[in-house]
């Protein structure tokens, strides 16, 4: 067999990468991620037609029960593992803590929640948790307590700042809640904003307590605001509280402030200058004594009086005659 050509050593590796991508395109693609081959929903209805939640109701002391389907869809045997979540969670008892079911199969397990008998009339919910296959399903559980209710609805912290507003909502009742709110802003000139009423995306469980923002992008720049929310909800709950706040201009706010700083720095180097300039002025020394003036010599004795001039001319004459 001759060697192979120049030709034909260029061309093999081409062979080979073409080989490699045949092979590579026969194998079968893997398997890309998307949602579990099992589902659990609550037991009743079709496919298309299926409850959203578990609903339940009974008076304080009540066994209520209901059925959990889980389905396997896959082609290897699936377990499952069950359990109750959220407030209600614990009154949640399963038949079985733990489901095996071979592929294409599905399961009715029996479920029963005791209402305690201390339970507070009114709404309350959780969840029954499946965990399978690295995967966990929640299935909403709504529980109502027959007996008188209450509707009480809260509205407190609320905040202002910028173009945000912050306020919190709380259920102070023992029924569920889908509260409405209406946004309120009044400035120096008039009214800077009026929201009438609307349902907000959320509903309400007793006791619970929500912490939401409500977006203001139009927020003056300059004015002394006050913000008013008033919530409302059915059974007669509502709720109103404000919050205050002053907007102004950074730049003008800034340059005013370093304006009166500067007033204030000149202020102070003034009164330093006239400090200055006071003790520079010549003062005394502490221990110089005033200069004293040369007073006359005295006198020795009594001053003499002076005596009439003396007549000398009769004496003359008397001398003559003798």
């Amino acid at each position: 067999m001759s060697p192979p050509t120049p030709r034909r050593r260029r061309a093999l590796p081409v062979l080979t990468a073409a080989l490699a991508a045949l092979l590579c395109g026969l194998a079968p693609p893997a398997a890309a991620d998307g949602p579990p081959d099992w589902a659990a929903r609550p037991t009743g209805g079709t496919d298309r037609d299926a409850r959203p939640y578990v609903y339940l109701e009974g008076t304080p002391g009540t066994v209520l029960q209901d059925r959990l389907t889980v389905t396997n869809s896959g082609r290897a045997p699936l377990t499952v593992r069950l359990r109750g979540d959220g407030r209600v969670g614990a009154w949640i008892r399963f038949a079985e803590d733990t489901v095996t079911l071979p592929p294409r199969t599905r399961a009715e397990v029996p479920l029963a929640l005791t209402v305690p008998d201390n339970a507070v009339p009114g709404d309350a919910s959780g969840e029954a948790v499946a965990t399978g296959g690295g995967e966990e399903i929640r299935v909403p559980v709504r529980v109502r307590t027959i007996g008188p209710t209450l509707a009480a609805l809260g509205v407190e912290d609320v905040e202002v700042s910028g173009g945000t507003i912050r306020y919190a909502l709380v259920n102070r009742g023992n029924a569920m809640l889908r509260p409405r709110l209406a946004v309120r802003a009044e400035g120096v000139f008039g009214t800077l904003l009026d929201r009438p009423e609307r349902p907000l995306p959320l509903e309400l469980a007793p006791g619970r307590r929500v912490e939401r923002t409500e977006p203001w992008p139009d927020a003056p720049a300059l004015d002394a605001v006050t913000v008013r929310l008033r919530v409302t909800a059915s059974g007669g709950a509502r709720d109103e509280a404000e919050a205050s706040a002053t907007y102004l201009p950074v730049a003008p706010a800034v340059g005013g402030g370093l304006l009166v700083l500067g007033g204030l720095a000149a202020l102070a180097s003034g009164a330093y200058r006239r400090r200055r300039t006071g003790r520079a002025a010549p003062q005394p020394a502490p221990d110089a004594k005033p200069a004293v003036q040369p007073e006359p010599p005295e006198q020795a004795g009594p001053p003499v009086e002076a005596q009439p001039p003396v007549d000398t001319e009769p004496l003359l004459k008397a001398g003559a005659k003798t």
